[in-house]
């Protein structure tokens, strides 16, 4: 048995051109004969893509045949061959060069209309394909799963695709808007009168350390995921919308700008419920400021009992007691339940009671053991980490939306 498969293209004209792009040839049926293999379904498609684009470069290049303004045959200078990247394989066309029309006064004497068409010589689909995969793996790998199920005659190799992605890269690098420090832009009473909004929007911050090449040490990232609950209307899709943006804390110029894109591409408005879980880092908590006068900061509860967990192995250290002049004092056992009463507060969402445990733990190694080198280094630990539980209880202090003052976030909720 055989299989033609054949192209038939109509000109405006109403005349028909058929091509034949391949022949498929079946004996006996087994499971290695059943359907097209990938080879014969990559050859089908990559004669389809010669017949289309061949088609399409003629139509066009008839078109340029002659001057839009007067109507005159343009003068052909020569013929060259340029190579286009698809998806469906390298193809070479042929790509004249005529001269401009006298009645246009043009910069240069000569042009190509393809390359003035087309001056990148890879399709915006390939890139995307490049793009996306070598965003999720790597660029060898990335290379050898294209090669796998696209009729690419040319090896892809993993320097090319990086390429490709650093351009992708700074064209939309170019294309992010400026920086800045607020994006709440308007008042209370345009708020309410923005449409109904979409599902609340919880947007996951986290920062971390990567080692760096060579001797350059150590480079912070900050990565993120923004989900969106469902959109107005349509509740029933599932999901929604999932967004994810990562971007080095030290190279950044305009971590805030792409934050606000990121939410801006799930239909973000001002009067949208929005709430940030993040580790309370200093760095993290500055990029969620002025975004949105509804939002909520919280720490989830893994940032809280790694914090506590630092203030416990620091209290494993102490002596059991010390003295002085005046008496011996306890230290270690104090301690080590005022931490242990502290995290039970804070487990239970008693925030008032839990910085009234931290205020207690500093002052008391401070009163009781005043020479006490120890006590004094432990006292430091404790100001230090005080600070950090503003931060853990979800009092992160941050300028009101119109006023110079200080206003809280509500407490953590666990």
């Amino acid at each position: 048995m055989q299989v033609k498969v054949q192209v038939v293209t109509i000109t405006d004209e109403g005349q028909e051109i058929t091509h034949e792009v391949a022949c498929v040839e079946r004996q006996d049926l087994t499971p290695v004969t059943l359907g097209l293999s990938l080879a014969e379904g990559k050859a089908v498609l990559k004669a389809l893509q010669e017949v289309v684009i061949e088609w399409q470069m003629h139509a066009y290049l008839r078109q340029q045949c002659t001057c839009p303004q007067c109507g005159k045959t343009r003068r052909r200078k020569g013929m060259h061959h340029t190579v286009f990247r698809t998806v469906f394989g390298v193809l070479s066309v042929e790509s004249p060069r005529l001269y401009h029309c006298p009645c246009q006064a043009p910069e240069t004497t000569t042009f190509s209309p393809l390359a003035t068409l087309l001056p990148e010589r890879t399709t915006p689909e390939l890139l995307f394909l490049e793009t996306k995969w070598a965003a999720l793996v790597s660029y060898g790998l990335t290379s050898t799963l294209l090669q796998d199920v696209l009729p690419l005659d040319e090896p892809l190799h993993a320097v090319t695709i990086r390429n490709h992605v650093l351009t992708v890269a700074e064209r939309l690098e170019d294309a992010l808007g400026e920086e800045q420090w607020s994006f709440i832009n308007s008042c209370p009473a345009e708020w309410a009168a923005l449409p109904m909004p979409n599902g609340p929007i919880t947007v996951g911050i986290d920062g971390g350390y990567v080692k760096a090449q060579g001797e350059q040490g150590w480079f912070e990232v900050i990565a993120g995921k923004s989900l969106l609950a469902f959109t107005r209307g349509e509740e029933s899709q599932e999901p929604v919308s999932s967004k994810c943006f990562a971007f080095v804390q030290t190279f950044d110029q305009k971590p805030k700008r792409r934050l606000f894109e990121v939410l801006k591409s799930q239909g973000h408005q001002l009067n949208q419920q929005i709430t940030f879980l993040s580790d309370g880092g200093d760095t993290v908590c500055e990029l969620q400021l002025y975004l949105n006068p509804q939002a909520e900061h919280l720490l989830d509860w893994f940032h809280v009992a790694m914090r506590l967990t630092v203030l416990q192995q620091t209290a494993k250290g102490l002596p059991q007691t010390t003295s002085d002049d005046e008496g011996t004092y306890q230290i270690h056992e104090p301690v080590r339940r005022s931490l242990e009463r502290l995290k039970w507060f804070l487990w239970h969402g008693n925030v008032y009671q839990a910085l009234q445990v931290v205020q207690s733990a500093v002052m008391d190694g401070v009163n009781r053991t005043k020479v006490r080198k120890v006590s004094q280094d432990f006292s430091i630990i404790c100001h230090i980490n005080m600070l950090g539980a503003w931060q853990i209880l979800g009092f992160v202090a941050f300028p009101s939306t119109f006023g110079g003052h200080f206003s809280f976030a509500t407490p953590c909720q666990t």
